[in-house]
């Protein structure tokens, strides 16, 4: 196992000083931060719908350097984490427990004494170790997946705890299955294993015996993670898809080491991404969370630096926008759209649902005229609602099997509460395998 250290100063200070040029380029400026409110908006809500939420837009805040302002914003933000730990406990799961902790020990706060008191790290070993043993007993599959176990990994090294840098290696190397969802490479799981891998690179160099095979074979993942990342990057800068572009973009900033320059135009990824914040992309608290610190230059590697969170150009951080309430004036129309679930049969149905509903909305109203053909079950996540069941067959991690959400027989990079459908949409749910 690992031995609990901590960097020496001189470490910390080359930690610090690590990030590449491509963070100040693709900074948004500070002249166009208002484009940035919309994200900003959607992050500031009075109550969240799943128990991480709040630690997500908690993490983004605190990352970009906002905490200094909004206090009782932060604070509130702050208290429904905490809340959430002391009332759901080691329900957690571990990729949960990890995202709080990271919230929460996030630019050296009063919050890390609650991560002390709580055992948190302690708990997150544990679960971390439940993960492995379930991967071991059922074919390589973990409790959770491998973007939660990326978190693990990232929140146990950024704060100094136990693990076996050769499990690491051999857990996260690049033709494993877990990357995959559905015969594709998932951009945002190998991102996260990007930045986990990188911590734990930075902190086996810092280490005066350091174990040079695992150094060698976690570098050599780094690589072909990025390589396999960057094989996903679309015409107009996207990564995987607008959803992932924002993981991708932190793993890219902190391995530029292993890319050429012309291998990425960051700054057509950040303007793609300004496009479609303009238009609305990013409702989801989650998803508005995770693009906004590579837009101020932050990535989650920032987490434990020396100091507290500063705004990346040392200018004056963001503002919250103000929210405004605005009140419809008009009744939505009407618009049809053809539903079906697909198991060993299909079973389909033509439903009458308001102009911008989504597709969580088409299954609601097909349950409600047949109740046991399309019954389903759906559980709040940070990424919004997700489908657990439909007929009562239920995704299960173990078995690798999933509810696929399909448009016109196309998959869909969107939740089933946030894509938007259209009249003469055709709309699927597929029982899948990843």
């Amino acid at each position: 196992m690992k031995p609990t250290h901590q960097l020496p100063y001189l470490g910390l200070l080359l930690f610090s000083l690590i990030p590449s040029q491509l963070c100040e380029i693709c900074e948004v400026s500070e002249r166009v931060h208002v484009q940035l409110d919309p994200l900003l908006d959607t992050m500031i809500q009075p109550k969240y719908t799943s128990v991480t939420q709040s630690a997500d837009v908690l993490l983004s805040l605190r990352l970009i350097g906002i905490q200094n302002q909004n206090q009782t914003i932060i604070e509130a933000l702050s208290q429904q984490v905490r809340n959430t730990v002391e009332r759901r406990g080691l329900d957690l799961s571990s990729g949960q427990l990890a995202l709080i902790i990271l919230a929460l020990g996030a630019c050296h706060t009063h919050d890390e004494t609650f991560i002390f008191n709580q055992h948190l790290l302690g708990h997150l070993e544990n679960k971390f170790k439940a993960e492995l043993e379930n991967m071991e007993e059922y074919d390589g599959n973990p409790l959770t997946n491998y973007y939660q176990l990326s978190q693990d990994v990232l929140a146990l090294c950024l704060f100094n705890r136990t693990y076996s840098t050769t499990t690491v290696a051999k857990l996260f190397a690049p033709e494993n299955k877990n990357y995959y969802l559905g015969g594709q490479f998932s951009v945002d799981t190998g991102a996260m294993a990007v930045l986990a891998l990188t911590c734990v690179s930075r902190s086996l160099k810092e280490q005066p015996k350091a174990q040079e095979e695992d150094l060698e074979s976690i570098e050599n993942h780094i690589r072909s993670l990025v390589k396999m990342i960057l094989s996903e990057k679309k015409e107009n800068g996207l990564i995987g898809n607008m959803f992932s572009t924002g993981a991708a973009m932190q793993a890219l900033f902190v391995s530029s080491e292993y890319y050429s320059e012309s291998e990425w135009n960051c700054q057509e990824t950040r303007n793609t991404i300004l496009s479609e914040i303009s238009q609305g992309a990013f409702n989801i608290p989650a998803a508005a969370a995770q693009i906004l610190p590579p837009l101020l230059g932050k990535t989650y590697l920032d987490v434990t630096k020396d100091s507290p969170c500063t705004y990346a150009s040392g200018n004056s951080p963001l503002s919250i926008p103000v929210r405004t309430t605005v009140t419809p004036t008009y009744s939505p129309s009407l618009i049809s759209v053809h539903y079906s679930v697909k198991i060993n049969k299909t079973y389909s149905i033509d439903v009458t649902v308001p102009s911008g509903s989504v597709f969580l909305d088409v299954m609601k109203e097909a349950q409600k005229e047949n109740g046991t053909l399309f019954r389903f079950t759906v559980e709040q996540e940070e990424w919004g609602p997700y489908i657990t069941s439909v007929q009562g067959l239920t995704a299960n991690n173990n078995d690798r099997t999933y509810w696929q959400l399909l448009s016109g027989g196309k998959p869909l990079s969107q939740g089933v509460g946030s894509y938007a459908v259209h009249n003469g949409d055709n709309l699927e749910v597929l029982w899948s395998k990843y």
